[in-house]
């Protein structure tokens, strides 16, 4: 789950900054909206604290509250927010042609993912033409670093240490995410994906579930974000995969070289 930073010795209001961060990445994991006890739950704060918090929100434009549903949503100001920043970080206009040519050549659903510090972000979804297809990634949603294809092809290029320190609370990690992500599975697939330069993931969140993923590099040469393919176990088999690594490559370079040349801000940490 995700985990609010630690706020600086002495900073006033520093925590409830922090509280309300998380709060607002909690409600946007899910476009269909978030129930109150899912966000309480994975808050760690107490129901009352959260229930405050998200009322205040909503005054402000920030949060949508659904009486019928009983679920809360990004509000209009977020909208407006989103908007401007864009601007800024025009990715998603470089990124979408590649979606659209990786979803018309393979007939899978095709994703851009951007890290956020120890996670990814899905951000844009392009749905290929193949009728069956696996869910388990959308705009919106997070996962851990090496958890998921994205996550797996940018963790691949971080340094070692950067690594090491990602997969240090063991425990943690495999309670919620199960013992196919152990440290040990997580470290076999990234050498894995820097053998063939793209990461597979084998239905190790759902099973069935497949996905391929290549990373993007920003001008500094990190892994800033990733493009990955999702679908259904048999459109995955290992003689399709090269097909299909190969053509996430060719595109993630080819976003790569263009964002070489242009000034565009990664925003990874």
């Amino acid at each position: 789950m995700p985990q609010p930073p630690v706020p600086a010795p002495g900073t006033p209001g520093a925590q409830v900054v922090s509280r309300i961060a998380l709060l607002l990445r909690l409600v946007g994991r899910n476009p269909a909206g978030s129930p109150l006890a899912e966000i309480v739950r994975d808050s760690g704060l107490t129901r009352p604290t959260v229930h405050r918090l998200l009322s205040s929100l909503a005054a402000e434009g920030l949060l949508d509250h659904d009486a019928v549903r009983h679920t809360w949503h990004y509000g209009p100001e977020i909208f407006v927010m989103g908007t401007v920043a864009a601007a800024r970080y025009p990715i998603e206009e470089l990124a979408r042609p590649s979606l659209q040519r990786l979803a018309e050549a393979t007939g899978e659903s095709a994703f851009l993912s951007i890290r956020r510090g120890a996670e990814t972000v899905c951000l844009l979804r392009e749905e290929g033409s193949f009728p069956i297809r696996s869910f388990v990634l959308h705009e919106g949603v997070r996962f851990p670093l090496g958890v998921a294809s994205a996550g797996l092809a940018i963790m691949a290029y971080l340094p070692d240490d950067e690594v090491d320190a990602l997969l240090a609370d063991t425990e943690a990690f495999a309670a919620r995410w199960g013992g196919q992500h152990s440290p040990t599975s997580i470290r076999a697939n990234l050498e894995c994906t820097r053998v063939t330069g793209y990461a597979v993931n084998p239905g190790l969140i759902l099973e069935g579930s497949w996905g391929m993923g290549a990373a993007i590099f920003d001008r500094a040469g990190r892994p800033a974000w990733a493009l990955s393919l999702t679908g259904i176990e048999p459109r995955f088999k290992l003689e399709r995969q090269k097909l299909l690594g190969q053509l996430l490559l060719d595109e993630a370079s080819r976003i790569t070289q263009t964002l070489q040349q242009a000034r565009i801000a990664s925003n990874t940490i």
